[in-house]
Order: structure tokens, then C-alpha cells, then sequence
């Protein structure tokens, strides 16, 4: 008898997999909560999902006459073609070092802004900061390429007028290929440091001002706070960001880089992003060969993220996934 009571206490202490009763009264006990999500969910079932059927063309001879069914399967030729073709080298040296120019020039410049204006006192000079940061965010790509192009052309660029007053001759910035990745770099800076601040801005307003009261007490000075409280506690947001950002390595934005690339600086300019345009798009109609293309992009980010998501789990984090 006491062995019986033993396991059905057992059993009632084990979780138990929810009743379609149950089910059903709590989504109508929070009908509103969930009639709030249902856009968000329809939009990433609609335009995130569903396009991935899309990706069956990488491994066929597309012909959209016979569909996706219809089509010759032919494996992974595509992906062998493009791994054996002159471009991948070239392409993937290209879009590599834009990318590691990103993360290491633009990706510290947020949190550096945002301890910055962590630390002013004037609630009004941190809003005009805050408020001229975030502006560039929201110029198209094609207003900044335009900027960029009349600011540094040879002929009347305000830029080149400086420096040939200086120095008595002129740089051609828009089309000498050692200028390009600084310049695209440059534009990634200006345009998205104030509006990359706010997530970590949002971190830095939930941690407990005691704390930096009693380590002022306690002696320490700014530069003590800095790294005993402040990046601590905003650690986790840092390392989220980063895997998030690993996630979109090679993805190093098609308008910019379209809008920026001339027939001069192609050989440094050219990435994967435009590679497919022209490719897929513009010149040959390479529907599957392009569709290959940028399956390989989507692979590679989500192996990093699951790399970097394992390191920071290994190193005390609590990571993403």
C-alpha cells in the first residue's frame, strides 16, 4: 500500500503535459494577449517561413515554366559550381573584411555612446545628443550615398577642397579602391551609432543606483564604477547583441554597397549581396545558382551563432539559445 501511495505521489510531482481543456481556457482567459501577438506571428509565418519553400530552387535547374516540382533536381551542383568558381575567392575575401571592419570599428562605438551618455547629468544636453545620434537612422541609403558622393567628389567635393588647399592635390575617394571599406565603414558609423545606443541605454537605466552610491562611498572613482558595475551589468545585453550580430556576419547590406560600387573599386567593392543581384537578377537570370548563393550566407551566420551562443554559455553567460 505504501508503495502505491509512493508513486502516485511521484507521479503528481513529475510535470504533466497540459489538457486540451485547459489549453483552450487559458488562450480564452488571455484572448487579448494572444489577439496582440497574432500580427507579429502572421508576419514571420507570411514572409518568414513561407519564402524559405524558395530555397528547393538551390538544389534544382530551376525553370519556372515547370515550378518547383516540376524542375530538374540536380543535387548540389549549384553549391559545387559556386565553390569552384573564381568569384567565391574574391567575393568572400570582399564581404569577410567588411564584415570584421563592422564588428570591431561600429559594434563598441554604441556601448561607448551609451556609457557616455549614461554619465551626463543634464537631462537636456543628454536628449540633444540623443536626439541628433538617432537622426541619421532614418536617411535611405541612396540620401547618404548622395551626401558621401558630393562631399568627397574631386570635382567641388567640399572634402577634396580642404585637403587640396592643405596639401595642393586631391584624393579620389569615390573611386580609388583603398578608400572604399574605410568609406563604407565611415557611412555604417554615422548612420547607425545613436540608434544602436538605445538597447543598451535601456540597460544601463535598470541597474540600481545604490550601487554606484555606496561605491562611491566605499572610494572608487568613475573609472572603478565603470568596470565594476556599469559593464557588468550591462555584460548580458553586449554578448546577446554580439551572437545577434554574428547571426548577419556577411550580410553587409545590398543598398549601400550597390549604391557605392563603380566599375574602379568593383574588384574590393563586389560582395555577396551584389554578386546575387547581378547574377540572380541583372545579367543572367541564375535563379538557383544566386538562391545557392545565399543559402550558403544563412548557413554560415547560423553556425556562428550556435559557436558564439556555446562560447558565451562557457564562459558564464546565459547566451541565446
Amino acid at each position: 500500500m505504501s508503495q502505491t501511495r509512493a508513486k502516485e505521489r511521484l507521479a503528481s510531482m513529475l510535470p504533466q503535459p497540459p489538457r486540451i481543456g485547459s489549453l483552450w481556457k487559458r488562450i480564452a482567459a488571455n484572448k487579448w494577449l494572444y489577439l496582440l501577438a497574432l500580427p507579429g506571428v502572421l508576419y514571420f509565418v507570411l514572409f518568414r517561413y513561407t519564402p524559405m519553400w524558395g530555397l528547393l530552387i538551390a538544389f534544382q535547374k530551376y525553370n519556372a515554366a515547370l515550378g518547383f516540382l516540376g524542375s530538374e533536381w540536380i543535387g548540389l551542383k549549384n553549391f559545387t559550381d559556386f565553390f569552384s568558381s573564381p568569384d567565391f575567392t574574391n567575393l568572400f575575401r570582399n564581404t569577410f573584411i567588411l564584415a570584421i571592419y563592422n564588428l570591431f570599428f561600429f559594434f563598441p562605438l554604441p556601448i561607448v555612446l551609451a556609457l557616455m551618455l549614461n554619465s551626463v547629468r543634464s537631462y537636456r544636453y543628454k536628449r540633444i545628443v540623443q536626439t541628433v545620434t538617432y537622426m541619421p537612422h532614418f536617411l535611405s541609403w541612396v540620401i547618404i550615398a548622395s551626401i558621401c558622393q558630393v562631399m568627397f567628389t574631386t570635382e567641388g567635393g567640399i572634402i577634396n577642397d580642404i585637403i587640396f588647399a592643405l596639401s595642393g592635390k586631391k584624393l579620389d575617394f569615390l573611386t580609388n579602391p583603398r578608400f572604399f571599406r574605410g568609406m563604407i565603414t565611415g557611412q555604417v558609423i554615422w548612420r547607425e551609432t545613436g540608434w544602436g545606443t538605445i538597447i543598451f541605454l535601456a540597460a544601463l537605466s535598470g541597474v540600481d543606483p545604490q550601487l554606484y552610491d555606496a561605491a562611491h562611498v566605499d572610494g572608487a572613482n568613475g573609472w572603478q564604477r565603470l568596470w565594476s558595475i556599469t559593464l557588468p551589468a550591462i555584460f548580458g545585453t553586449i554578448i546577446t547583441m554580439l551572437i545577434l550580430r554574428l547571426g548577419h556576419f556577411l550580410d553587409t547590406g545590398f543598398s549601400q554597397i550597390f549604391l557605392m560600387v563603380n566599375p574602379l573599386n568593383r574588384d574590393v567593392g563586389e560582395v555577396f549581396d551584389t554578386y546575387i543581384y547581378r547574377q540572380g537578377i541583372k545579367e543572367y537570370s541564375k535563379l538557383s545558382y544566386t538562391t545557392a548563393v545565399g543559402m550558403f550566407k544563412s548557413v554560415v551566420g547560423l553556425a556562428l551563432v550556435f559557436c558564439a551562443d556555446r562560447i558565451a554559455k562557457k564562459s558564464g553567460s546565459s547566451g541565446i539559445l
